[in-house]
């Protein structure tokens, strides 16, 4: 570790340079004033260029350029007097219509770092807790152990609503398979029987006059008697007989 460090263009010099294990170099950049986004950008570019990975802490009350969580980097505070540091967690997205086909279920759930539109929730912790990785700060165990737990919530709930869905698709594919497969039946209103050929439409008159839910064309199978010329309705019922004229009348001619 090393204070004070330029990079080997000369072009930037960082507070603080931490070279790891594995050979990462980080840059850490205590910032006690506001920057521009421009200028922000410029530095933070400059150092990804060189290698470098940029790990920037702000004044609790100075004001972060929002381009830093546009770049997706985490944003860190720190308190020198209270020897804490501080960071902000993205708060779960809405579930919106069909959320579980969302390529990155992490946001779901409690996610670090946050995205640029999201509810922040700060949380802090001692300066001592924080370490240093590969891709810069990192939380302390409990926290990371807190935004795994509600990621892992969010995907569980994914992959339900997902099999839910398959199993609906299934039901679906297979009830189109049944029914591609079963008997025609007959076109008779109501009739339960299978196809039979020119036998249902010597039963449709009959059926239609007797008004009856189960009548079949097996049930009936001789053709009906048409209606004589006395029902010229057609209705199936027998003429009323002729009324005769009482003597009297008949007599006188009435």
């Amino acid at each position: 570790m090393r204070l004070e460090q330029w990079t080997e263009d000369h072009d930037r010099r960082a507070d603080v340079e931490v070279l790891l294990r594995d050979g990462t170099k980080i840059a850490l950049e205590a910032q006690r004033k506001l920057m521009t986004d421009d200028g922000w950008r410029a530095r933070h570019r400059d150092y990804a260029r060189q290698g470098v990975v940029d790990v920037w802490f702000w004044r609790p009350r100075v004001h972060f350029p929002h381009v830093v969580l546009d770049e997706g980097l985490p944003v860190w505070f720190y308190s020198v007097s209270k020897r804490e540091a501080a960071t902000s967690l993205g708060r779960p997205h809405a579930r919106a219509h069909q959320w579980w086909r969302a390529p990155d279920l992490s946001v779901f759930g409690l996610h670090h770092p946050p995205c640029a539109l999201d509810e922040l929730e700060r949380v802090t912790m001692p300066l001592a807790a924080l370490g240093l990785g590969p891709g810069g700060a990192v939380l302390p165990e409990h926290l990371r152990k807190r935004v795994l737990d509600s990621q892992q919530e969010a995907q569980e709930e994914a992959k339900q609503r997902k099999d839910s869905e398959a199993r609906y698709a299934r039901a679906v594919l297979e009830a189109r398979d049944r029914a591609a497969r079963a008997p025609a039946r007959c076109r008779l209103r109501r009739c339960r029987r299978v196809v039979c050929g020119v036998r249902c439409a010597a039963v449709r008159w009959i059926h239609c006059w007797s008004r009856t839910d189960d009548i079949s064309c097996a049930e009936s199978p001789v053709a009906p008697v048409r209606p004589h010329g006395g029902d010229p309705g057609g209705t199936g019922r027998s003429p009323a007989p002729p009324r005769t004229l009482e003597p009297s009348p008949a007599r006188h001619g009435r």
